[in-house]
């Protein structure tokens, strides 16, 4: 595809970069979500990935000198504690490999943090679809290593194998094409704040497909998420200004 949309010219000149943010952003984070993901709830490491906007707004405001907004970071805040309420928040045992999990988890997070705004410095005006489709060719050549020892003991079924590729299509490819279009257009630390939206989204489905119950408290916080997210993109100031 990249050869037919004369693309490829783009690909050798920004090499490095592509394979960087192929690993920060997707082959490391993916890594330390797996590992956390097995030993932690999903709630709780939905809290830990959407720390990945708070890490960013301090990595762009050293890296990037953007400016850190007392209006902004008032809207990641109300965001991570609207999915802190979404998910629910559950008392662990405080042992080695908990804190192993969480000490992942928030590096998934940081990494993230990093990615966007190295995307956004040194692919700036790289097409997305070069941005997504070399990055998730370079996450797959930096994991491949570890192929042989982590082949499956059970046969994936077909349910298996198509839901995978479902997200790999439409979670992944598709997600992440949209997602550096987002941050050449508005920014990395704005960009950031889709994270916040995920476990809303797992809401709205899980109601939708798999008629999860829908509680007083979900509600409210995904309110704070949709409250925070504007905020922090500064949507009600624009408003204003169009009126």
């Amino acid at each position: 595809m990249l050869l037919r949309l004369k693309l490829w010219s783009e690909v050798r000149r920004r090499a490095v970069p592509l394979f960087v943010v192929g690993c920060i952003n997707s082959a490391l984070p993916f890594l330390f979500l797996a590992f956390a993901s097995v030993f932690l709830p999903a709630g709780f490491t939905s809290i830990l990935n959407a720390a990945s906007p708070l890490f960013g707004t301090v990595v762009a405001a050293i890296w990037l000198k953007e400016n850190l907004a007392i209006s902004r970071t008032i809207g990641f805040i109300l965001g991570f504690v609207g999915v802190t309420i979404l998910v629910g928040w559950k008392t662990f045992t405080a042992t080695p490999t908990f804190f192993a999990a969480v000490g992942a988890g928030l590096m998934a997070a940081l990494m993230y943090a990093i990615a966007a705004p190295y995307a956004k410095r040194q692919l700036s005006g790289v097409p997305p679809l070069v941005i997504a489709t070399m990055s998730q060719l370079s996450a797959a050549l930096f994991l491949l290593p570890a192929l042989p020892f982590t082949v499956p003991k059970i046969a994936p079924t077909a349910i298996i194998m198509l839901s995978v590729v479902a997200l790999a299509i439409f979670s992944t490819a598709a997600a992440y094409i949209l997602y550096f279009r987002l941050i050449q257009n508005v920014g990395s630390t704005k960009a950031l704040t889709v994270t916040y939206l995920i476990p809303a989204f797992a809401m709205v489905w899980g109601a939708v497909i798999i008629k999860e119950p829908v509680t007083s408290s979900m509600i409210f916080g995904c309110s704070l998420i949709l409250l925070g997210t504007a905020i922090a993109n500064d949507l009600f100031k624009s408003l204003l200004i169009k009126n």
